[in-house]
């Protein structure tokens, strides 16, 4: 195995021994983004000089025993809607193309004390409004395996495909409805959104405020562990951050499933599904239960209301907090020689893309005089009985096993002209959302043809993280799903 191939848990090991520098570690990372980026598109910009500052000071760190955590020393990529102070955040997007954040994120603020060195930022949808990644205004990332023909999922396709393609060891991405868990299912690599305010969100441009949350993507569970728990915890910055206390997520990670009631929902296994995921997903399920888990039949009865709740709550907000992007007070500003209207609209047409306008459109109706009522109010109510449904559920059982998603990676300009269909993508991810949930994504098998990865979703209560983490553990040490690395040409 190569270096860049290995884990946080096994790297760390060596460079605590010794036996392995933060410098080498991260040249040998560089060299792989230098032989594989060209063909993946996971970046939108690498910053080389800083990681090789950053792991010299980690190297330092070691050789006089100054041990801060498991990931000092540690190549990882940010998603490019996290702002990095003096490095350019441009959420994907034309309107941000040239922003250079003058302060951190709180998550990038913890992983950089914590000693991480950081490969660049990744590549995502513009304003992290996609499930493909080809709503980039750069390009679209491509997906390490199939041939590169397939999406990597969205809207953090870039950090999955980064930690999938050994471009980093791991990375963050931001879920607001299945943006994680998407594209860590359709790449093979393992995907957690943790409970809303669990981690900051200051510092994380904003696509739909009360949805949003910051989370890992790795190569196995006990990594994901590890980078939650570096960035989790309450954040006076950010007045949604709950002040609960933050377990050890590597405790308990081998206690395995035995006496957890796992509930299976029946809702999540709908017709038309692939039944390549649907066989995967099953017999991922009848794993856990071969390991001692009890199986429980759930019904979660307002699921088939959950996407159109999802896209009427995320493009309300998303029309709300786009409103700033005006051409006044920071991002591009276009030409214009009419008044100070025209530039506005000016700007707006050239800064954002077409999905991105599309949600802006659907959300700025929703809110319209006269619609308020019968759109957003009405979603509203729908999410409260989408989150009882789960707190009814949670009540016979310990966590939910389902699909991430109905189907496995499609290819790249699939889905392009069909708006629909691309949203559905998020039905068994956006009401895990909407409940403000943890949920993770595990590898749980692959497609015949063309070897796609299929992802296991497990969800949990509120703040009950310790719990997907162990039975993402139990799963991941029966099984070899996450092992399996893609051939690039």
């Amino acid at each position: 195995m190569t270096v860049y191939e290995r884990t946080i848990h096994a790297l760390h090991e060596q460079l605590k021994a010794g036996s392995l520098k933060a410098s080498e570690l991260i040249e040998a990372v560089l060299a792989r983004c230098d032989a594989v980026e060209p063909l993946v598109r996971a970046y939108i910009s690498l910053t080389p000089d800083l990681a090789r500052e950053q792991a010299a000071a980690a190297d330092a760190a070691f050789a006089r025993g100054d041990i801060r955590s498991p990931l000092q020393g540690i190549p990882l990529a940010l998603k490019d809607n996290l702002c990095t102070q003096g490095i350019v955040t441009t959420c994907g997007s034309h309107m941000l193309e040239s922003f250079v954040p003058p302060y951190q994120a709180t998550v990038v603020q913890r992983l950089q004390e914590a000693g991480a060195v950081f490969v660049g930022k990744a590549n995502m949808d513009e304003f992290a409004m996609g499930a493909s990644t080809e709503n980039s205004y750069f390009t679209p990332t491509r997906n390490p395996w199939g041939n590169l023909e397939y999406v990597p999922g969205g809207s953090s396709g870039g950090s999955a495909a980064a930690v999938a393609a050994g471009m980093c060891i791991a990375s963050l991405g931001s879920d607001t409805g299945g943006s994680i868990r998407l594209p860590a299912a359709m790449t093979g690599v393992v995907g957690l959104k943790p409970t809303y305010g669990r981690v900051s969100r200051f510092g994380l441009v904003a696509f739909a405020s009360s949805l949003d949350q910051i989370g890992p993507l790795t190569k196995d569970v006990r990594d994901a562990a590890i980078l939650l728990q570096a960035i989790a915890g309450h954040d006076p910055c950010d007045s949604t951050s709950g002040d609960v206390p933050v377990p050890d997520y590597s405790q308990g990670l081998e206690r395995g499933v035995r006496g957890l009631k796992l509930g299976v929902p029946r809702e999540y296994f709908v017709e038309g599904m692939d039944p390549e995921v649907e066989a995967s997903v099953r017999a991922g399920i009848e794993t856990l239960q071969s390991l001692g888990a009890e199986l429980v039949d759930i019904s979660l009865p307002h699921t088939r209301y959950a996407v159109a709740t999802y896209y009427v709550l995320a493009t309300a907000e998303a029309s709300s907090n786009l409103a700033r992007y005006d051409g006044v007070r920071y991002g591009l500003r276009a030409a214009s020689d009419g008044d100070l209207l025209s530039m506005y609209k000016q700007t707006r047409a050239e800064g954002f893309g077409p999905e991105v306008k599309r949600r802006i459109m659907l959300g700025t109706y929703a809110l319209s005089s006269g619609y308020y009522d019968a759109y957003y109010k009405k979603a509203q109510q729908v999410r409260t009985l989408l989150r009882q449904d789960f707190q009814q559920a949670f009540a016979e059982c310990n966590a939910l096993l389902s699909p991430v998603s109905p189907t496995s990676a499609f290819r790249l300009g699939e889905r392009l002209d069909d708006p629909l269909q691309m949203y559905l993508a998020d039905v068994f991810t956006a009401p895990v959302s909407l409940a403000g949930l943890p949920g993770m994504s595990v590898p749980c098998g692959f497609t015949q043809q063309d070897s796609l990865p299929i992802g296991l979703q497990i969800i949990a209560p509120p703040f009950q993280e310790d719990i997907v983490l162990r039975v993402g553990a139990a799963f991941e040490a029966e099984t070899d799903f996450h092992t399996r690395k893609p051939t690039l040409p």
